[in-house]
């Protein structure tokens, strides 16, 4: 089945299309339906009445936005009018709620005329809090975009116009750079003069290159002075007319810095290519075809060309989507009341710092595990990086608020923080613990230190000072991979076989010398084995917490740090917990690591621990003693564990949390199960602590929650130990490893 029949089949499966409306609003009973519509919606209506601003606190306007289009331009397929277009204008509003959480109305009009589409688009004001106009032809669209920007006070932006502009310019800072070239000297060349190519032109200028040295050339060749003034070009394009002979491209192109293709495909030889200046620039955006293919521009020449197109199928892809949801992001939540240059210029910005930081395994991972580090292969960020919301939307934010168009102040730290929880309950909760743990950072020991992943872990603590990392492993190795990864930073290493530990191997022989380790084993574990190091270096206090397991098992993983620090003098059993975060709930699950069949002693301490630890999220516990019974219904030695162990946590004075089972998962999580039908429970709203019976219940207990219930999982959080260990899962990404660095520091501040 080809592609045509496979995205027909995607868009006609029911329900058609892409798009549709949810409720925010509890609407279950009739006094839901009373408050969102008659006779209580009567009290937001007036309000606005009396204060038209209100309408952003009663409405979802602060975070609605219009797609406008009437079909005039839509890439790839030209004039198909207004109902044809409505699929592209579906897709639009698909990326703004997948990148930004920015809600879409697509509004196709049937309509030809600027003034016409002037007309109906001002008109629908009050329901928007901006505009993205889409797809509509040239010259139009410039006098479209300037007339509602200078009428309408909410934003008004034409992607096709600015989001190329925006996106190739941050890849045109970042080559300018890699090329060691001042962007004021480049002679740019665009191929293509419709709204994009003029767009681009004017934003290149805003970022530092001067317009006498940009060349633009449409079908007829060059624009020149004497072709604009001979009325050859529309006004747009004589923006760009220079004093130069008629020509062609191929004119143009002699001795170019700077290729820009906004044109169509292969009208770019590679003699052409030769005939640039040293270390060419080539932005072949032409889609789906490119003006010169990738390969043929790179075989042209023997020295660093760096290529864009507009294909995800090769290196640095200006895709629009890396723009417009995160400019409207950062202007809808300061309510600006336009885009202006300046908030442009801060998009371009971030996104070219964003391509030089070290990229998230997940995004690496979705693009078929193709290495992606700064350089001529990797000059813009990926579509797919959750971090492009928090660089972009924050930068447009603060210059609005810097250059007056923005009607609403934010504190840039807090409003990361916020952005975070648009795309998870995980990040929201994270941001808890990362932020505690900046307050006070400890020294974290990395065993298996000389893992790629590890050091570049290690990077991003010491950047976003989560923690000071101390790397166990090989001092050379570490060095030589932190350079290969372009780590610019300088880490702490302890290196077991080169440095002085004897005191460590002496150590570790006096604590396990009577469970059958001689002393000279003792010296070679030290040596050889950097969970054994890390867990005597934390045990010594020469490191605060410690972190293990990314290439070993969990079993052989955790044995070390619980032979050398072992358990807390208020504990005798180590846990592994889950925390697992839906929509809108977080849930903690305990024990799904490491206790095979506990009795009720184990099942009372385990819950005290994971109190601790959900605390340390600034979650209240309350806990649920799982069962296959409800409170007796069942009465066996399998269901007595889990009701003894409630009763024992009850009847602890030190307990300050609500508790109660046995009880069945349903029970515990369902509030009408819970106070409908067992009203004499400890729990007054469902738990949020699961206590299961064994290591088996927990374990698949965690993982169905998580694959089929839609929930993120942060953990296992080991509790109970005397001091802070983390055993990461095998595999495990960088931010995974960084996370559990976040509690550990976390921990390691509540004992002090």
């Amino acid at each position: 089945m080809g592609l045509d029949e496979d995205s027909l089949d995607y868009h006609r499966e029911e329900p058609p299309g892409k798009i549709e409306i949810s409720t925010t609003k509890p609407t279950n009973t009739q006094r839901d339906l009373s408050l969102a519509y008659s006779p209580g919606v009567a009290a937001p209506c007036r309000a606005i009445d009396e204060n038209p601003e209100d309408a952003y606190k009663y409405t979802a306007k602060g975070n609605l936005v219009g797609v406008v289009s009437n079909g005039s331009a839509v890439l790839g397929l030209g004039n198909i009018g207004a109902q044809a277009s409505k699929p592209v204008m579906e897709g639009k509003g698909v990326l703004f709620k997948r990148f930004a959480d920015i809600d879409v109305f697509d509004i196709e009009l049937d309509q030809e005329g600027a003034d016409e589409i002037i007309r109906t688009t001002k008109a629908m004001e009050p329901t928007f809090g901006g505009i993205n106009l889409e797809d509509i032809k040239a010259p139009e669209c410039f006098q479209i975009e300037e007339t509602l920007r200078e009428e309408m006070d909410i934003p008004v932006f034409h992607d096709d116009q600015h989001g190329t502009a925006i996106i190739s310019g941050a890849a045109l800072l970042n080559a300018t750079e890699i090329n060691d070239k001042d962007i004021e000297d480049l002679k740019i060349v665009f191929s293509g003069a419709g709204a994009s190519a003029i767009a681009s032109a004017r934003f290149y200028v805003s970022l530092g290159a001067r317009k006498e040295n940009i060349i633009m050339c449409d079908s007829s060749g060059i624009i020149t002075e004497d072709r604009a003034e001979h009325g050859d070009v529309n006004e747009y394009k004589a923006q760009f007319a220079r004093d130069v002979p008629e020509g062609d491209l191929t004119d143009a192109m002699e001795g170019a810095d700077v290729f820009v293709g906004l044109s169509v495909a292969d009208i770019v030889s590679q003699e052409m290519v030769r005939s640039m200046a040293d270390d060419p620039v080539i932005f072949a955006m032409a889609n789906p075809d490119p003006e010169i293919g990738y390969e043929e521009a790179k075989e042209a020449r023997d020295d660093t060309v760096i290529m864009a197109t507009g294909r995800s199928d090769y290196p640095n892809m200006v895709n629009n989507v890396l723009g417009f949801p995160f400019i409207f992001r950062g202007a809808l939540d300061v309510r600006a009341t336009e885009i202006n240059e300046q908030m442009k210029v801060a998009a371009a910005e971030a996104l070219a710092d964003l391509a030089k930081q070290d990229v998230p395994d997940a995004v690496v991972k979705a693009y078929g595990d193709q290495p992606l580090q700064f350089g001529p292969e990797y000059i813009i960020p990926k579509p797919l990086d959750p971090r492009v919301l928090f660089e972009v939307a924050p930068a447009v934010a603060d210059a609005a608020m810097e250059s007056g168009v923005a009607r609403s102040e934010l504190d840039t730290e807090q409003y990361v923080e916020t952005l975070e929880a648009r795309l998870g309950k995980s990040r929201e909760m994270m941001r808890v613990v990362l932020n505690k743990a900046k307050s006070d950072p400890k020294r974290v020991a990395l065993a298996e230190g000389d893992d790629e992943k590890m050091i570049r872990a290690a990077y991003q603590m010491q950047e976003e000072g989560i923690a000071n990392p101390v790397l166990i492993g090989d001092s050379e190795s570490i060095e030589a991979t932190a350079a290969d990864l372009g780590l610019d930073f300088d880490p702490e290493i302890a290196d077991p076989a080169n440095g002085d530990y004897d005191e460590y191997a002496r150590r570790l022989y006096q604590l396990r010398r009577r469970k059958g380790i001689t002393e000279s084993e003792a010296a070679d574990l030290v040596r050889k084995d950097s969970n054994y190091f890390g867990s005597v270096m934390v045990e010594q206090g020469d490191a605060d917490a410690m972190l293990t397991g990314l290439t070993h098992h969990y079993p052989s993983a955790l044995r070390p740090p619980l032979q050398v620090i072992g358990t807390a003098d208020d504990a005798d059993y180590a846990a592994g917990v889950y925390m697992l975060t839906f929509k809108n709930r977080v849930i903690f699950c305990a024990d799904a690591t490491v206790n095979q069949d506990p009795d009720e002693d184990v099942l009372a301490e385990i819950t005290r621990h994971t109190a601790d630890l959900a605390r340390r999220f600034n979650v209240e516990p309350r806990a649920a003693m799982l069962s296959y019974s409800n409170f007796g219904s069942v009465d066996n030695e399998g269901t007595r564990k889990p009701r003894k162990a409630a009763k024992q946590l009850r009847a602890d004075p030190d307990v300050n949390f609500p508790v109660d089972g046995e009880m069945q998962a349903d029970t515990a999580v369902v509030e009408d199960i819970l106070n409908g039908t067992y009203e004499f429970s400890e729990l007054d709203d469902p738990a949020n602590l699961l206590v299961f019976p064994n290591l088996e219940a927990g374990n698949i207990g965690y993982k169905l929650l998580q694959r089929l219930g839609g929930a993120d999982a942060i953990g296992p959080m080991l509790v109970g130990m005397d001091k802070p260990v983390h055993v990461i899962q095998r595999g495990d990404e960088v931010k995974d490893i960084v996370n559990l660095a976040g509690v550990a520091v976390v921990d390691a501040q509540q004992n002090e």
